[in-house]
């Protein structure tokens, strides 16, 4: 399954409680938390690029399936990680004890992130 298209946030579960545990600032929580931003995904193979318009910045990231690559957090820091595909159309990895989870069904991305009990859910639909 291809992820390439660009997706505009639908509904966000918990996003205020989950950016304040990650340490995101409170106005740049403010200026997300109702925002309907728009990321796009060009995939090419095992190789994906990721743009995401944080309402501050822009946030690109490269990575390779199965291979370490440094990928920018929300709160602007760089850590290595492995972005594994778990079926074909599963995206996982593990960043700073968050386990992040991209899944798309049809036109729908749901982008689950969990730390510790808290859950950040964000549905977004192609465009």
């Amino acid at each position: 399954m291809n992820f390439s298209g660009k997706y505009q946030v639908q509904s966000q579960e918990n996003f205020e409680v989950f950016m304040k545990a990650i340490g995101v600032p409170d106005e740049i929580i403010e200026k997300g938390k109702d925002a309907r931003r728009v990321s796009e995904i060009v995939q090419n193979g095992k190789h994906f690029k990721l743009t995401l318009n944080t309402g501050t910045k822009l946030l690109v990231n490269e990575f390779t399936l199965g291979e370490e690559c440094e990928l920018e957090t929300l709160t602007g820091e760089k850590v290595k990680t492995v972005v594994e595909m778990e079926g074909d159309n599963k995206l996982v990895t593990h960043i700073k004890g968050i386990k992040s989870v991209t899944e798309l069904n049809g036109d729908t991305i749901t982008n689950t992130m969990t730390l510790g009990d808290i859950t950040f859910k964000r549905i977004s639909k192609r465009i």
